[in-house]
């Protein structure tokens, strides 16, 4: 556009501009320019704060709130785990008076004069059991015989049928010990059980993260104001990515702690020479108990007790759920909570009236357990677990266990839920960050670049997890 086009609000003299402009930025009408094309094309408005259109798009805070971190020197981490003090186990009816006890019991335990490889049944001659098969028969009788293989028992009913009224398919028939009964000036009890005890481990994972940018693209300087998810505000240049890689990497660090997975035998990750990890899911799945569908009424709550009554019976648990399944809850303990003379919803510890807002949610309930519920936001978000969904959510133990660490030599009292991470004297793997490169300071390559590099190693360690429960669509 040629200058003479310049359209000026001041007035012409003589066909001469007169435009002056200001030392400052100040709206004078001796400093307007009414229409004015740079070049070719206009000046846009320019935003500078910069749109937080997802929220705070973090999804770490799981472990943080419910577990803690402590150093490890070792490529595996060994911890024992207390077995079940009392005997049980299935059984099926094989001949008169004759049950078979089925391979791969927690009855199965070493007992005195075999190998630490070799398992045999704990049930041993005069000691006294209860018989219960599916259909509800239940018998007491008394053990006088043991097979050489330790697998065959021979045992006498105390009412007067014998066991042919049992079942006789595998698995079918319950049973457990709960005393003996010797007579008059016969030996002592034959052999010993020795404590059942589950060795378990698991080995850390090295994960790593990378931000390069190169020196040219540092020497131009933009400058942009943002509000990061930790909380910081203010203006960010080509930091703003590494900030971003940072966080993201530290979100990494939670994730692979969740979803990690061992490499089996024969797998190709192993065959490639990656180890895997065991992760929260993973263990849960394997060692832990496993819920399926909706909580849609208190029948629904009422089986969760019943597992946990089987199990460790920890008062304190914490349910960490997605939206679904917190809308699921919500819902069941809405319906046990309705006032019968007016039939207002009444939630909380105080009755809402007319001036109150209504408090749709419930954040904890009492039902022979105390549970507290959190919204899990790695279950609701669309670019992590609400991507896949394929859990729901988890019931993790409040407190700690003690537990025999095979490092150590000797027992210590562990949070149930917590994360090991490769420390020596001279070397800590827990967040590590270093930059490599010839410029934004870096003095150490010959490359025109800088890169910001992240590390950690870890693994995380989940005690007693009978006690835990995932929940799956």
């Amino acid at each position: 556009m040629a200058l003479n086009t310049i359209n000026f609000a001041a007035g012409t003299i003589g066909g001469n501009p007169l435009l002056t402009p200001a030392p400052i930025q100040a709206t004078l009408s001796t400093n307007y320019v009414g229409s004015y094309d740079f070049l070719s094309h206009e000046l846009p408005d320019l935003y500078e704060k910069e749109f937080e259109r997802f929220g705070n798009r973090s999804v770490s805070s799981f472990l943080r709130m419910v577990g803690a971190e402590m150093p490890s020197t070792s490529d595996m981490i060994k911890w024992s785990e207390q077995g079940r003090l009392h005997i049980f186990g299935t059984a099926s009816k094989t001949a008169t008076n004759q049950i078979t006890l089925d391979s791969n019991q927690s009855f199965y335990t070493p007992t005195t004069g075999t190998t630490a490889t070799t398992r045999y049944p704990s049930v041993r001659v005069g000691q006294t059991l209860i018989l219960k098969d599916t259909a509800g028969v239940t018998i007491k009788v008394i053990v006088t015989v043991v097979s050489s293989d330790f697998t065959v028992l021979t045992v006498q009913a105390y009412s007067a049928a014998n066991i042919s009224a049992l079942s006789a398919t595998a698995g079918a028939i319950s049973l457990f010990v709960y005393g003996s009964e010797f007579k008059k000036g016969t030996a002592g009890m034959s052999g010993s059980v020795e404590a059942e005890s589950q060795i378990l481990d698991t080995t850390p994972i090295i994960i790593k993260d990378k931000y390069e940018v190169n020196g040219s693209d540092m020497a131009q300087i933009g400058w942009i104001e943002v509000t990061t998810e930790n909380g910081a505000t203010g203006y960010l240049w080509y930091l703003k990515s590494e900030h971003e890689t940072r966080l993201r990497f530290e979100d990494y660090l939670e994730t692979s702690m969740i979803e990690g997975e061992p490499a089996v035998s024969g797998s190709a990750a192993l065959t490639a020479g990656y180890k895997g990890t065991k992760g929260l899911f993973y263990e849960i799945n394997n060692r832990g108990n496993v819920g399926t569908g909706s909580i849609a009424d208190r029948v629904d709550l009422e089986n969760i007790i019943k597992v946990l009554d089987k199990e460790g019976a920890i008062q304190e648990n914490v349910l960490f759920v997605n939206r679904t399944l917190s809308f699921d809850i919500d819902k069941t303990l809405a319906s046990l909570n309705v006032n019968g003379v007016t039939g207002a919803a009444s939630y909380g510890l105080f009755d809402n009236d007319t001036d109150m807002a209504l408090n749709l949610g419930f954040k904890g309930f009492n039902l022979g357990y105390d549970f507290y519920k959190a919204d899990w936001k790695y279950l609701n978000d669309a670019t992590t677990g609400g991507l896949v969904n394929t859990t729901n959510g988890v019931l993790v133990p409040a407190g700690t266990l003690t537990v025999y660490d095979q490092v150590l030599g000797k027992n210590a009292k562990r949070p149930f839920l917590h994360t090991r991470y490769r420390k020596s004297e001279t070397e800590d793997r827990k967040y590590k960050s270093w930059i490599v490169g010839s410029a934004g300071g870096a003095t150490n390559t010959d490359v025109d670049s800088m890169a910001v590099h992240f590390l950690s190693e870890r693994a995380l360690v989940v005690l007693g997890a009978n006690n835990f429960m995932i929940f799956k669509p």
